[in-house]
C-alpha cells in the first residue's frame, strides 16, 4: 500500500528537543511505542505507554549501553517485507512484531571532536546501533518510515497531522534519502577523524549545511554554497551573498590574515587586491588603499583587520562597494554604513583554519595543501652586493605578502605600507611589470625608491632592467632560474639589491 498507517514505532534519540508533539500524536493514534533508556523515560513523562526494548529482545542493555537494539527482534521487525509470504511467516514464527516508524538521532560525533575531547570520549560517540537502525529502516522504506535527525521532527509532525497518522510512499522515500544523507555524512566524519593520522589516500567530503545562491558566476549558472557561513560571519546588512561575492570574500579573508598586529586595509576586485595599506588608523589605511586604484575600487570587496569607527565609515561611505568585512563596528559607524540597504556588512568572528584546497578538474578532483607559508626577513637570502636597507626589507615583506595572494603571473610594486600597483594574471612577467608600472603612474605614484615582488623567478634579466629604469631599488623573488645570475649581475651593475626566498607562490 502506498499509504501506511503507523501502528508501531521504535524511538531511541540523543536529542529530545521538539519530540513532544510527535509523542502526543502517536499517543493519540494509539501507536505502540518501543524505546530505550533515557528516551523511554522521556516518553513516559509525556504520558505515553512504552514497551522497553529489553522486554522485546529478552536482553538488557549491556556493555555500558554499547548494545541495546542490536537484536533480530528489532531488526527483523524493521526489515521484514510486509508483502512477502516467507518474511511474514518467519516473523510470526519467531514472534517478531512489525515496526512501522523508527526515530533515531545519532550520538554527536562531530560536536565531540570539535570540543577537543579525548580520543576515548570521541570513540564512545561513534554510534553503532543508531546507524544500523537508520540503514535498516531506510532500506525498507516501502514499509517503514525513518526519521534520522532532530532536523526532521517538524516535517514528520506535519505529515502525521495532515494524513491522520499515515505516511505515503513518497514520504517514506524522501525520509529514506534524508536518512542515507545522515548516515553517509556521519561515516565520512568518522573516517576523516581517523585519517588525520593514517593518511589513507582517499578524499571524503560531506557538508550537510547548504545554501542556494541566486546564480553562479553568471546568471545562467545555478549555484549552491555548502558550509556554515554563520560560523565565520555575522551578516549585519545587505542582500544575500552571491557566488562571486563569496569567491571575493574568500580571497579577502585570506589576504588580510597575513597582517597580524598592524592596522591593515585591503580592497579587492575579482579576487585580486587593487589596494592594500597599513596605517595608524582604519580611516588612514582605507584612504591609502583607495588611492592605489580609485577606479577598480568601485564595486569592490573591502576588508580590514581592526574595528571600523565612525571616522573610517564616513570616509568610505560615499564609495559604492559590494561588501565590507571587519572584526567589529562601532554602533554609529554601523548605522551610517547601513544607509545603503544592499551593502553587505560582515562581522568576521573567527579565522579560517582549513589546510586543504579542493576543486573539480577534468573528470576528477584535485586537492592540495593550502599555501600557508609566508616569508619574513629571516627567509631572505641577499644575493647582490648591496643589501636592502631595513625600510626596504619591510617593504619587501609587505610586497611579498600581497604577491602571494595575486593571480600569476604577477608583479607587485609598493613601499613598506602601501601598494602602488600590481600586474596580475598576465601571460608573461614582463607584461605584468609593464602593467603595474603604467597603473602606478596613472594614479600618481613615484616609483623611485619603490620595491618589486615577483611570484616566481625571472627567466631573463629583462624585468630588473625595466624596474631599474623606473628607479626601483630592491627586489624579492623566489629564484631558481638557470639564468638567475644574469638578473643578479644586472642589479649589481645598477646598485640594486635583490633577495631570494626559495619559495614560489603561483596562484592560478
Amino acid at each position: 500500500m502506498a499509504n501506511k498507517k503507523i501502528q508501531s514505532a521504535l524511538i531511541s534519540v540523543f536529542y529530545k528537543d521538539n519530540l513532544e508533539p510527535i509523542i502526543a500524536q502517536l499517543k493519540a493514534q494509539g501507536v505502540k511505542i518501543y524505546s530505550t533508556g533515557g528516551t523511554q523515560k522521556f516518553i513516559e513523562e509525556q504520558g505515553a505507554e512504552v514497551i522497553p526494548v529489553e522486554e522485546l529482545t529478552g536482553y538488557p542493555s549491556i556493555f555500558g549501553g554499547r548494545v541495546k537494539t542490536l537484536h533480530p527482534k528489532i531488526f527483523g521487525g524493521i526489515l521484514h517485507r510486509r508483502d512477502h509470504e516467507g518474511d511474514i511467516s518467519q516473523a510470526t514464527e519467531f514472534g517478531i512484531p512489525a515496526i512501522d516508524l523508527v526515530i533515531v538521532d545519532l550520538y554527536p560525533f562531530e560536536e565531540t571532536v570539535a570540543s577537543g575531547a579525548s580520543e576515548a570520549d570521541v570513540i564512545e560517540k561513534i554510534d553503532i546501533g543508531g546507524i544500523s537502525l537508520i540503514r535498516a529502516a531506510a532500506k525498507n522504506f516501502k514499509d517503514v518510515t525513518i526519521i534520522a535527525s532532530k532536523a526532521q521532527y517538524g516535517e514528520l509532525e506535519e505529515r502525521l497531522k495532515a494524513q491522520d497518522g499515515a505516511t505515503t510512499l513518497e514520504d517514506r522515500r524522501y525520509f529514506a534519502a534524508q536518512a542515507f544523507q545522515v548516515s553517509s555524512n556521519y561515516d565520512t566524519h568518522i573516517f576523516n577523524y581517523f585519517n588525520r593520522t593514517e593518511n589513507i589516500p582517499a578524499l571524503k567530503i560531506s557538508e550537510s549545511k547548504s545554501k542556494g545562491l541566486r546564480y553562479g558566476e553568471n546568471p545562467h549558472q545555478a549555484a549552491h554554497f555548502y558550509g556554515d557561513l554563520e560560523e565565520l560571519f555575522d551578516q549585519l546588512n545587505g542582500k544575500e551573498l552571491s557566488y562571486n561575492n563569496l569567491v571575493d570574500v574568500d580571497a579577502a579573508v585570506a589576504l588580510i590574515a597575513e597582517f597580524k598586529e598592524e592596522t591593515a586595509f585591503a580592497i579587492l576586485k575579482h579576487t585580486n587586491a587593487c589596494g592594500v595599506a597599513l596605517a595608524d588608523s582604519v580611516k588612514e589605511a582605507y584612504q591609502k588603499a583607495f588611492a592605489a586604484d580609485t577606479t577598480s575600487a568601485f564595486g569592490g570587496v573591502l576588508i580590514t583587520n581592526k574595528n571600523v569607527d565612525l571616522a573610517a565609515a564616513e570616509e568610505m561611505h560615499s564609495l559604492f562597494f559590494e561588501v565590507l568585512i571587519a572584526p567589529s563596528f562601532d554602533e554609529d559607524a554601523l548605522a551610517l554604513l547601513k544607509g545603503k540597504k544592499n551593502r553587505i556588512l560582515l562581522r568576521q568572528k573567527i579565522q579560517i583554519e582549513g589546510t586543504k584546497q579542493i576543486k573539480t578538474l577534468l573528470n576528477g578532483i584535485i586537492e592540495q595543501d593550502k599555501d600557508l607559508q609566508t616569508e619574513t626577513k629571516a627567509d631572505f637570502k641577499v644575493v647582490t652586493k648591496v643589501s636592502p636597507s631595513d625600510e626596504e626589507q619591510n617593504a619587501l615583506v609587505f610586497a611579498a605578502k600581497i604577491c602571494k595572494h595575486t593571480k600569476s603571473n604577477t608583479i607587485i610594486l609598493s613601499n613598506s605600507n602601501q601598494l602602488f600597483a600590481s600586474g596580475v594574471g598576465q601571460t608573461s612577467r614582463v607584461d605584468a611589470l609593464r602593467q603595474a608600472i603604467e597603473k602606478a603612474k596613472s594614479f600618481g605614484f613615484e616609483l623611485k625608491g619603490a620595491v618589486m615582488a615577483s611570484d616566481a623567478f625571472f627567466p631573463f634579466p629583462d624585468c630588473v632592467e625595466i624596474a631599474s629604469k623606473e628607479g626601483i631599488t630592491a627586489v624579492v623573488q623566489p629564484g631558481g632560474s638557470i639564468k638567475d645570475q644574469d638578473s643578479i649581475d644586472f642589479c649589481d651593475a645598477r646598485g640594486m639589491s635583490m633577495v631570494m626566498t626559495g619559495v614560489r607562490h603561483f596562484k592560478h
